[in-house]
């Protein structure tokens, strides 16, 4: 029975080694509690700024040149008036400009909301020859993907110009327990180019990552570990080492308190664990238990 207790206890420990998962691999931000014992200056003040294919709308509250000032809205629309209940929604061309009623082609592309408003209020005063113009505009598509290892991929609209790599993922439910939160990829479109940034969510300098502020139209992939990747292959079924151990470890558990029937029995027990197959033979101990305690009996 020495033996059997044994390996009950190899299983036991496999099936805990097989379990555990290293906290290095899940803990964001590691490194924080001493790199923030004082306070670190943020680097990186972040406006979005338009591209091509944008939409936006403006909203114009804007004086006359006779002084006095107006209603919001378009401040020229087909009938000349300068009251519209409404903003007009407008997309930058390919070539960064867009097209506004009465003044023409505007280059706003590479401009801030802001820069971009100031520069129609200018182009407003120029050639409509109005005095104080007041112009608001504001980003109508700006979103991001989110694919991969997340607990609810998702295209995420963006209500506000300031958001984080963490805001975007935290409305996608986190990563999932299979995903890598050191392999977080994010592909940006930039002057006509595609870059790809790689971040480590786990060390505290993900803060000072040129993508820790997303932009419009930014993809962000969470890389699956190892089992995962393969665990969604097409024709694939796999068994993870700890679920093995667990069942091996409930069989043994099982039935430890009926081992003695199994010795009556001469049931033969056999372990496989990782391909190696030892073999107790249950009944040549049965066999040799008993001529134990007939030379005892007998003082032989």
């Amino acid at each position: 029975m020495k033996k059997f207790y044994s390996v009950l206890s190899v299983l036991a420990l496999a099936a805990m080694m097989c379990s555990c998962v290293s906290t290095k691999k899940i803990v964001y931000f590691q490194g924080a509690d001493s790199l923030y014992q004082q306070a670190q200056q943020v680097m990186q003040q972040y406006e979005m700024k338009l591209k091509p294919a944008d939409v936006f709308s403006q909203d114009v509250v804007m004086g006359t040149s006779g002084g006095g000032r107006s209603g919001s809205g378009s401040y020229l629309n087909s009938s000349g008036s300068g009251n519209m209940s409404n903003a007009y929604a407008y997309t930058i061309t390919n070539d960064g400009y867009v097209v506004l009623p009465s003044i023409g082609k505007v280059s706003v592309a590479g401009l801030t909301t802001v820069d971009a408003a100031k520069v129609i209020e200018e182009r407003i005063t120029e050639v409509n020859h109005i005095s104080d113009p007041d112009v608001t505009v504001m980003l109508l598509n700006a979103r991001v993907a989110v694919l991969g290892a997340v607990k609810s991929p998702r295209v995420v609209n963006l209500t506000s110009e300031r958001n984080t790599v963490l805001d975007i993922l935290s409305q996608c439910g986190d990563i999932a327990d299979t995903g890598l939160r050191q392999k977080i990829k994010l592909f940006r479109e930039v002057n006509g180019e595609r870059m790809m940034y790689e971040m480590d969510l786990t060390k505290s300098d993900v803060f000072n990552s040129p993508a820790y502020y997303v932009q419009q139209n930014d993809l962000i992939y969470v890389e699956p570990n190892k089992s995962q990747s393969i665990k969604s292959s097409a024709f694939c079924i796999i068994v993870k080492p700890s679920h093995v151990a667990k069942a091996l470890l409930f069989l043994f558990l099982f039935f430890c308190k009926r081992h003695e029937q199994f010795l009556e029995d001469g049931w033969q027990v056999l372990l496989v664990i990782d391909g190696f197959e030892p073999h107790y033979n249950v009944n040549q101990e049965v066999e040799d238990k008993q001529a134990d305690n007939y030379s005892q009996y007998h003082n032989v």
